[in-house]
């Protein structure tokens, strides 16, 4: 049932995607339900196989990387969910479907046993763990914002502006975009350092520093972009690597996790 679970989700955001590619490359895209509606049972799909996955292990299902990647790919899609209506950002699934295309590809190649457990199970340091995801979830949906943000600043540019010209919204939308989900990330990664300092000792070692890297490094994107020294392209430029290398340290994250 997991399998499926996943193969589920994985098809709905393949068709999510080559709809809109499909539609695009037709001339014919207009904002519609079908994206969406994919995009909502892909993420069912994906509570499935964390709720199958967390009563198999009675608790949050994080305990390896393919579980790690699921939830993320499964947060970034729940925030999509409610950020994009609310902005109107109707050509953000088509964006976002190949990071979480991605994200499940990976974790249905990876290996996913369950890890023994080295100490009984901590509330506390599983919120930590999953608040992390969330936020990385936001700080991902920023970074799609950010890589929508210069493709249509490129456009604006261009004398032969491309059909997707006309489907990208103002890149005034899309900054106010990438500022919010960016808050948003970033207060949910100190909720969870919060939550991670009432566990003790049990989350302490090396993956606090790692941690504490990224939460310095949106940090000072925020300030900057505050004091108005970041903006404009290179803030969506500074959005966009940030969650790139949050990506590539997610892996040593989670294995240091595993050795407390």
């Amino acid at each position: 049932m997991e399998r499926i679970a996943l193969l589920a989700a994985t098809l709905c955001y393949l068709f999510s995607f080559g709809h809109t590619l499909y539609a695009l490359g037709a001339g014919r895209f207009r904002p519609g339900r079908f994206n969406f509606i994919a995009m909502a049972l892909g993420a069912a799909a994906q509570g499935w196989y964390l709720s199958l996955r967390g009563a198999m292990e009675h608790s949050c299902p994080i305990g390896n990387l393919s579980e790690t990647l699921i939830f993320l790919s499964w947060s970034i899609a729940l925030i999509y969910l409610v950020i994009g209506p609310a902005y109107r950002l109707s050509l953000m699934g088509a964006f976002t479907a190949p990071l979480l295309l991605l994200l499940q590809i990976v974790a249905l190649l990876l290996p996913n046993e369950i890890s023994p457990r080295l100490f009984p199970p901590n509330p506390w340091v599983e919120t930590h763990a999953a608040l992390s995801l969330v936020a990385f979830g936001a700080f991902g949906l920023a970074c799609i914002a950010g890589i929508m943000f210069l493709v249509q600043e490129g456009q604006l540019k261009s004398r032969r502006p491309s059909p997707i010209f006309h489907h990208l919204p103002p890149i005034s939308i899309l900054s106010e975009a990438i500022l919010r989900l960016l808050w948003i990330g970033f207060l949910l990664l100190t909720l969870s350092f919060a939550t991670g300092w009432l566990a003790h000792l049990a989350v302490a070692g090396g993956k606090c520093w790692f941690s504490l890297l990224i939460w310095l490094l949106y940090a000072s994107i925020l300030i900057t972009a505050k004091t108005g020294s970041l903006t404009g392209r290179r803030f969506a430029t500074a959005t966009s690597s940030s969650f790139l290398l949050a990506l590539l340290l997610l892996p040593v994250i989670q294995r240091l996790s595993s050795h407390p």
